[in-house]
């Protein structure tokens, strides 16, 4: 697989990443199984998907335990993204910047993880109590440590800013030019999918101009630009898709048009590809930092996923994907 670097450090990883949440949090509870979990994971490993994307939230601790026993055997076959910042109780979760805990979280996460470092080590969300300056500078300690190797921002939770009339992610640019005066930003990751281009506008450009990568989180729309999903289908009651406003029986039948025109995209480049690698290959396609993180818990989605790294889009099909309708209804 193509191999892509990110960050002033130049960290080497595979051109499409695999995101680890759906193997023990928010989706399909009921097909969750560990077993066939590890078994994606050695598979993407073994086609070069090298970046394994987690956070100890995810479970909560439950994800980061089962890339363990894959680490265990193949740490020198991945790079490890976790993250920090979000505590999980009973019907809420809370952010913890302190950096106390920072320091006893990435204890925890390399004991789970059974690894003596991470190479990525993401805050997930700032800590409205706590300067995020003091929260960086405790994960840039642990760099000093030995124990991380570079560190992230997730801005997974930025879409509020839309509502208040200014540009989705200028909060988001803001907190990094912050925590760049601490220690240096390796990655950022943030949704970007053909039908959420929103990250192009100002944050894939900023990233790009001072080397920084660009995790593209939610490459594949939640799974609705896999074209496999049935609108009125239903999702499980603890599937975060089952309260989306994107994923309701009508907004996933207006929404098809875009999946058809994936699809047609996908049948010039030959019979076996996917809407699901037109989809990853656009994003691919949006500069050399980006690394789209598709998550999936399933051995044939990792490996179909892989396999997007090698589809070159056309000028033409890429004009084509910028053509199909936007998509319909709210994403907050």
């Amino acid at each position: 697989m193509e191999r892509r670097t990110i960050g002033a450090a130049a960290l080497a990883v595979g051109a499409v990443g695999l995101g680890c949440m759906p193997m023990s949090w928010a989706y399909s509870g009921s097909r969750q199984r560990g077993d066939e979990s590890v078994r994606a994971v050695h598979r993407a490993l073994d086609l070069g998907t090298t970046l394994l994307d987690t956070a100890d939230m995810y479970g909560p601790f439950t994800n980061e335990l089962l890339l363990g026993r894959v680490l265990k055997e193949r740490r020198g076959d991945a790079f490890v993204s976790t993250k920090v910042g979000l505590l999980v109780g009973e019907q809420h979760i809370v952010a913890n910047g302190r950096p106390g805990y920072v320091r006893r979280a990435c204890d925890a996460s390399l004991r789970r993880l059974q690894t003596d470092v991470i190479d990525l080590y993401q805050l997930h969300r700032e800590d409205p109590e706590v300067p995020v300056e003091e929260t960086w500078g405790a994960m840039a300690e642990l760099v000093q440590a030995g124990k991380v190797r570079s560190l992230g921002l997730c801005a997974m939770g930025a879409r509020g800013g839309r509502r208040s009339g200014t540009r989705l992610y200028d909060a988001t640019i803001r907190q990094l030019r912050r925590v760049q005066q601490v220690f240096p930003v390796s990655a950022v990751e943030a949704e970007l999918s053909v039908w959420s281009p929103e990250a192009l506008e100002t944050l894939v450009p900023w990233c790009a101009a001072r080397g920084i990568g660009f995790l593209a989180a939610m490459p594949l729309g939640n799974g609705f630009l896999t074209g496999t999903l049935t609108p009125g289908e239903g999702f499980e009651p603890d599937d975060v898709r089952a309260r989306h406003p994107r994923f309701t029986a009508e907004m996933m039948a207006a929404n098809q048009p875009i999946v058809s025109g994936l699809r047609r995209i996908a049948s010039r480049h030959g019979e076996s590809v996917t809407p699901a690698q037109v989809a990853l290959a656009w994003v691919l396609a949006q500069g050399g930092q980006v690394v789209p993180v598709p998550g999936t818990k399933q051995e044939r989605w990792a490996t179909e996923n892989a396999a997007a790294a090698a589809l070159r889009l056309t000028d033409h099909d890429l004009t084509e994907v910028a053509t199909l309708p936007r998509a319909q209804g709210s994403w907050d």
